[in-house]
């Protein structure tokens, strides 16, 4: 299935990937956002009493309504592991230890080349510049 993911979200998560440093904070902000903004968005559509109803009267107020709580929900994603260390004291802290190293170890390179299937985005860099200075000799 993972090998058939293509599209927007394949090419957000590397965007965030790549922003966020490439590891378990990266993945979890990812996966906290997208959460998120699912959750912001089925509630929103749940609030309105029917869709032709939401189309035509809600439609503006659902977008500025969406944006603001998107600003609200970047802030929650970025502060992730403050929630799963609150998640149950002292559990929490120690199942995100335990997490950073499954996913240093056994998950980050799976979902790395999921997203990058040509390589690492230092790696395509550093062969353009190779093939540059190749031909410029």
């Amino acid at each position: 299935m993972l090998n058939k993911a293509h599209g927007w979200f394949r090419s957000w998560f590397a965007k965030v990937w790549k922003v966020r440093g490439g590891g378990l904070y990266a993945c979890g902000y990812a996966v906290t956002f997208a959460i998120l903004e699912i959750k912001t968005v089925v509630g929103e559509l749940a609030e309105s009493e029917s869709i032709s109803g939401f189309l035509t009267e809600q439609l503006f107020e659902f977008f500025l309504r969406f944006a603001t709580d998107s600003i609200v929900n970047l802030v929650y994603a970025l502060m992730w592991p403050v929630y799963f260390v609150q998640w149950q004291p002292p559990f929490g802290a120690i199942a995100l230890g335990i997490l950073f190293f499954v996913f240093a170890f056994y998950l980050k390179k799976p979902i790395t080349d999921w997203l990058f299937p040509d390589g690492e985005p230092a790696e395509q860099n550093a062969k353009a510049e190779d093939k540059s200075s190749e031909e410029s000799v």
